[in-house]
């Protein structure tokens, strides 16, 4: 349905397999590029979708990690991606690459990071990050807090955090999967953690969390989520680019859509927001 789907690694994009010309020799094939965040596989998918229904173009899907991401859109190697967390989140990344690509601005507003414990932990306990230094609180949580991949945004900013208020944790760096069996595993026996997240998710939907207060903003305040393309894509192609400037949605919409992903498949979520949303799909596809 979204075209093939590939895998590459940092090597590859390092090593420049794909050169540029031969995307600009065919602008009708969109190259995606997205990390394995649950977010950015719904938007992703959505996009492949619509441009392959309604403005008839191939679509390819690139699956890695999020330095290749940059890397693969500055380098022309990819056509675009739509995760871009900024200001704060992928603030080193992006910085890297500005001249190097242009910016179509945000899918969605009002992306949030921080910290998540069950809501069932009293908050006359854990309230705010300043509350891990309690020592009974530090016990019960085993002096961690769980994160995701070492490459993300929001492990550099949890790591800083950790330094900001001199806590005594360690943060489990692994992925978003392992992260959600934490999640999972804790909230079935009532037990205390503290995990790195980020909202729109679609943990939100199945389980009961809170976010602590950051007092020090060390891991950053409301964010938007900006779609990258290469330079030269908008002129090369100007539909699909101009279907990706238009492709705005609520973050509430996207968090019930990711939630609908995880209980049915992404693809069925894809369709069904489609067919829930004929006058929003309407307005990004206003050309056909």
């Amino acid at each position: 349905m979204f075209g093939k789907l590939t895998r590459l690694s940092l090597a590859a994009l390092l090593a420049g397999t794909m050169a540029t010309s031969a995307l600009a020799q065919d602008a009708k094939t969109v190259k995606l590029g997205w990390a394995p965040w649950s977010d950015a596989e719904f938007v992703t998918k959505l996009a492949a979708k619509l441009l392959e229904d309604k403005y008839g173009q191939k679509v390819e899907l690139v699956q890695t990690d999020v330095a290749p991401l940059y890397q693969g859109v500055s380098r022309g190697d990819l056509d675009a991606m739509m995760m871009a967390w900024l200001p704060a989140t992928h603030e080193d990344y992006y910085k890297r690459v500005e001249s190097k690509v242009e910016n179509l601005g945000p899918v969605y507003e009002g992306a949030k990071l921080g910290w998540v414990v069950p809501a069932y932990i009293p908050e006359s306990e854990i309230n705010s990050i300043e509350d891990l230094k309690k020592a009974e609180v530090q016990e019960k949580l085993k002096g961690q807090i769980q994160g995701i991949d070492p490459g993300a945004g929001l492990t550099r900013l949890s790591e800083e955090a950790i330094k900001a208020y001199g806590l005594n944790y360690k943060l489990q760096i692994s992925s978003e999967a392992a992260m959600l069996t934490t999640v999972d595993r804790e909230m079935r026996k009532d037990g205390w953690f503290v995990a790195t997240a980020w909202s729109p998710h679609w943990m939100f939907g199945k389980y009961k969390l809170r976010y602590i207060d950051d007092p020090e903003t060390a891991l950053g305040d409301a964010e938007h989520v900006d779609v990258l393309a290469r330079k030269g894509f908008a002129e090369e192609n100007p539909e699909a680019a101009g279907f990706l400037k238009r492709m705005k949605l609520p973050i509430d919409e996207l968090e019930a859509a990711m939630f609908n992903a995880q209980e049915t498949s992404y693809e069925k979520a894809v369709d069904k927001y489609i067919e829930a949303n004929p006058d929003r799909i309407k307005e990004w596809v206003e050309d056909k």
